[in-house]
C-alpha cells in the first residue's frame, strides 16, 4: 500500500468486483464494497462517498454521464460515438467526458436502455426508452449508426415550472400570462405547437398545474413525460409490441380508454398519428377544456399538419376541418430562439370561407401586440363567465372588460 489511494483505480476494482460476483447493487453495498478495499483506509469521508457514487453510476447509472444529467440547466445530452454534445437552453455545446471506448458506450447504451425494459443488440439497433428518473432516451448501434453508438437524452425536471417562473425568465411574457390562466379556466381546449425541442411539453406541464384541483386530468403519452403539479393525475403509456412483434398498445386505444375514467380534462401528449381523430371526437362529446401538443413549426402549418392526421386516422380533409372548428379553440405557438424558450403566439382556430375551413387568426404575437382575434379570445372568455385579462380588453373599445 503506498498510503494514497488513486481513486480511478480504486473504482475500476470495487465495479470489476460487482460485475464477477452478481451481487445486488445497493448505495449501502458499494460503500462497504469501497471501504473494504486496502487502499481505501486513507480516504475520508467525503472522498470514500463521492468514488461510491461514482461506482453506482457506472453500474447502475448513467455513468460519465451522469453529473451533465444532475445539472438542471441541462436540456439534452447528445452522444455521437465518443463526443459528447450538451444543450444547456443557449444550443448545443460540446462537452470534455470521459466515455471510454466505442465498446463502453455500445455497453452504456445497453445497460441504460435493460433499466427500462427494453432491448437494444445487433438484432434490435435502436431503441426508445425512458430512464428511472424520467429522462427519455433514444440509443442507435451501429451499423446503423455509421459512427456510434448515438445517444440522445432529454433531461426530466422534477418540478415543473409555475406560471411566474415562466415570465421571470421571459418565456412568457407578464401581460400576456393571465390570458393563458384565462384559457385554462374558461376551459378551451388548445394545443402547444412549436419544433423539436422548443418547450411544448414545459409549458404544457405549467397550464395543466393551473387546472382547479377539483378536476381529474387523464394523460394519454406515447413517453410518459408529463407531470403537472395537480393532486389528481391519471396517466397512460403507449407500449411498444415485443420481439414477437405483439403486444403493442397504441395512443388510439388509450385514448378511447380513457375515455372510460371520467376525465375532466383529457390530455393528449403529442399527436402524431391517427389519434387526433379519436382527440377530437372525444373533444366533441363534451370533454372541453382538453389539450395536447402537436410539432409544427409555425401557427399557420397547423391546419395541414391535422389534415395529414386525419388521414391516417381515416378523416376526410373536410370532416377534418368541421371537427376542429367544433373542438379546438386556442393555438399557443412556442419557439427556441437564442434567449431560450419563448411563447411565440396565441392563436384561434376559426372557419372561414365557403368551405369553413379552419385557419389560424393571431390572438396576440411576440414583438407585434395584439391580433386580429383577441376580441373574439376576449368574447369566449366573457361567454364562459371568465374575466378577459387586460391585455385583452384594449380590443374592446370602451370596456374594462367583464366584472
Amino acid at each position: 500500500m503506498t498510503g494514497r489511494a488513486n481513486p480511478d483505480e480504486l473504482a475500476v476494482r470495487v465495479r470489476q468486483r460487482f460485475a464477477a460476483a452478481d451481487t445486488p447493487v445497493t448505495p449501502a453495498a458499494i460503500v462497504s464494497a469501497v471501504r473494504a478495499e486496502p487502499d481505501a483506509a486513507v480516504l475520508g469521508d467525503t472522498a470514500l462517498l463521492r468514488i461510491a457514487d461514482r461506482v453506482h453510476d457506472d453500474l447502475v447509472g448513467a455513468g460519465p454521464l451522469a453529473p451533465l444529467l444532475a445539472d438542471p440547466q441541462v436540456t439534452d445530452v447528445l452522444v455521437n460515438g465518443t463526443r459528447v454534445w450538451v444543450d444547456r437552453g443557449e444550443g448545443l455545446h460540446q462537452v470534455a467526458v470521459p466515455l471510454g471506448s466505442v465498446d463502453d458506450v455500445r455497453r452504456l447504451a445497453q445497460r441504460l436502455t435493460a433499466t427500462a425494459g427494453r432491448r437494444l443488440d445487433d438484432a434490435a439497433p435502436y431503441a426508445d426508452a425512458r430512464l428511472p428518473d424520467g429522462t427519455r432516451l433514444h440509443a442507435v448501434l451501429p451499423p446503423v449508426a455509421t459512427e456510434g453508438p448515438y445517444l440522445s437524452l432529454r433531461t426530466f425536471r422534477q418540478r415543473p415550472f409555475t406560471l411566474d417562473e415562466l415570465v421571470r425568465q421571459g418565456t412568457v411574457p407578464r401581460p400576456v400570462a393571465p390570458v393563458l390562466a384565462a384559457i385554462v379556466a374558461a376551459r378551451l381546449a388548445y394545443l402547444v405547437t412549436g419544433g423539436t425541442g422548443s418547450g411544448k411539453t414545459t409549458l404544457l406541464n405549467t397550464l395543466l398545474g393551473l387546472v382547479p384541483a377539483t378536476e381529474r386530468i387523464v394523460l394519454v403519452e406515447d413517453a410518459a413525460e408529463l407531470r403537472p403539479v395537480h393532486p389528481h393525475v391519471v396517466g397512460l403509456q403507449a407500449r411498444t409490441s415485443n420481439v414477437e412483434g405483439s403486444g403493442a398498445v397504441g395512443l388510439s386505444d388509450l385514448v378511447r380508454q380513457a375515455l372510460r375514467m371520467r376525465p375532466d380534462r383529457l390530455v393528449v401528449g403529442e399527436c402524431r398519428g391517427g389519434e387526433v381523430v379519436d382527440l377530437l371526437a372525444a373533444l366533441n362529446t363534451g370533454h372541453d377544456g382538453g389539450a395536447g401538443t402537436l410539432h409544427a413549426n409555425t401557427p399557420t402549418d397547423v391546419p395541414a399538419r391535422l389534415e395529414a392526421l386525419g388521414l391516417l386516422g381515416g378523416l376526410p380533409r373536410a370532416a377534418l376541418h368541421a371537427q376542429v372548428a367544433a373542438a379546438l379553440q386556442v393555438l399557443l405557438q412556442v419557439r427556441r430562439g437564442p434567449q431560450g424558450r419563448l411563447l411565440e403566439s396565441v392563436s384561434l382556430l376559426l372557419p372561414e370561407g365557403p368551405d369553413r375551413l379552419v385557419t389560424v387568426v393571431p390572438a396576440w404575437v411576440r414583438g407585434r401586440g395584439l391580433g386580429l382575434a383577441a376580441r373574439a379570445l376576449g368574447a369566449l372568455l366573457r361567454e364562459r363567465g371568465v374575466a378577459v385579462p387586460p391585455i385583452l380588453c384594449t380590443a374592446w373599445p370602451g370596456s374594462a372588460g367583464p366584472s
